[in-house]
């Protein structure tokens, strides 16, 4: 028999000794109190119980959930350091210093403990470790509890996989300005399957039946939160597509090469630096200079219009080189035409992982909320118009307050609307 069912039982007992008598205290030992003793047995048999496989609403638990996090938030600091850099996550299979390569030891690898006792340095060379890998455990580790907490075991470990994949987009995006989609798409896949299985997670403001609900809700999701801000980033792209400078007198512009096979080519011009991929993320995107000097290959040409593609030049005579066959470019410009993105196709894929667990709902909560806060971030960081500015931090800051408690405020201001749409 189930031993909360036992309680029950013995609990509704009279607790009378053989003669009828109410068994108050401890009985003498000539009577027979069964129940008294059966109660005592059972309170001391629950709580063993409690200690030894307790409840998953049990405090306990959200211990075991915090070093998880920890754990896992150190691996996340391997892929926020390799994968930009297109290194294997897997080769080295062991952490290895930012500065001298050195394989990091076990002992000098534990979560949140090994940063603060080697003071944010490395064993081997003292070079400073970064304090993200620091921030990035703890966070990970305060999300993982915040879920355990919040949401049913069904649920948690398909949230647990969206946490990781927040924290790790968010700290390559703030880094790199980029997002990697191969993320985003494993994301929107454990989305939609945590949807089938359960159904009220994209549904948090409402309800849902059964698995069929919830994989049509996840699905929609996904198409308002990917094609929704795809109609958002074409039409910022007409509106913010190029950016032109005059200048008087001309300045120095190049293409430097990177020292780092993995690194961009990069478009330098006066004090700005611009990585080749944030020009030319689409084919059709061309950078135009009116130069007053023209160098190709270091040899003076005639100046004037040169136009650049992301993989071919055109000279001002017409004639058009491979831009793989030039050793350098260079040049003074008079002005420029840079091409520009309003936001990149990384938030897209983004917040339609984000709709893929969340619903529509969520896609509409996270892109209001995550505006709010890049716009407040912006002013209280002074950054003027014009300058790049990571989104993908902000939407997936967004996300979680939808799923810690944002979808109460939706609720809520649904049913405060709900009188006047009766109207």
């Amino acid at each position: 028999m189930d031993l909360r069912v036992l309680d029950g039982i013995v609990r509704q007992a009279s607790w009378r000794d053989s003669n009828g008598h109410p068994c108050l205290g401890k009985p003498r030992a000539e009577e027979s109190c069964a129940p008294f003793f059966l109660e005592r047995c059972c309170s001391h048999r629950l709580n063993a119980h409690i200690l030894l496989a307790p409840p998953s609403d049990h405090a306990f638990w959200f211990v075991p959930a915090f070093l998880l996090g920890a754990c896992i938030g150190s691996f996340l600091n391997v892929v926020i350091h390799r994968l930009p850099r297109g290194l294997s996550v897997r080769d080295p299979r062991r952490s290895i210093c930012p500065h001298c390569g050195a394989p990091i030891p076990f002992h000098h690898n534990l979560p949140l403990v090994s940063w603060c006792l080697l003071r944010g340095r490395c064993g081997a060379c003292g070079g400073r470790i970064s304090p993200r890998y620091l921030a990035v455990e703890l966070i990970t580790a305060l999300l993982y509890t915040a879920v355990w907490a919040l949401f049913p075991p069904v649920a948690v470990p398909f949230l647990w996989v969206l946490a990781a994949l927040l924290v790790a987009l968010t700290f390559i995006d703030a880094e790199h300005l980029i997002i990697p989609t191969r993320l985003t798409w494993v994301g929107a896949l454990v989305g939609l399957a945590a949807c089938a299985v359960w159904p009220q997670l994209p549904a948090l403001a409402g309800g849902a039946d059964d698995w069929t609900d919830g994989l049509r809700n996840g699905a929609i999701g996904w198409a308002a939160g990917f094609f929704g801000l795809w109609v958002v980033v074409e039409l910022g792209k007409l509106a913010f597509g190029k950016k032109q400078d005059h200048f008087d007198p001309a300045v120095d512009w190049r293409i430097e090469e990177p020292a780092d096979e993995r690194e961009p080519l990069r478009f330098i011009i006066g004090e700005d630096r611009i990585d080749w991929w944030d020009l030319f993320t689409r084919k059709r995107d061309r950078l135009v200079i009116e130069s007053e000097e023209l160098l190709v290959d270091g040899v003076a040409v005639a100046p004037g219009t040169l136009t650049i593609r992301r993989d071919a030049v055109e000279l001002p005579d017409g004639s058009h080189r491979d831009l793989a066959d030039l050793t350098s470019l260079a040049g003074r410009a008079r002005s420029v035409v840079i091409p520009r993105e309003a936001m990149g196709f990384g938030d897209v894929h983004l917040l339609g992982m984000i709709g893929a667990f969340f619903g529509w709902p969520g896609v509409f909560f996270s892109l209001f909320a995550g505006s709010m806060l890049a716009l407040a971030w912006a002013v209280a960081g002074r950054i003027g118009f014009g300058r790049q500015l990571p989104f993908g931090p902000f939407l997936a800051m967004g996300s979680l307050c939808w799923a810690f408690g944002g979808w109460r405020l939706w609720a809520w201001y649904l049913e405060l609307l709900g009188p006047l749409w009766m109207r």
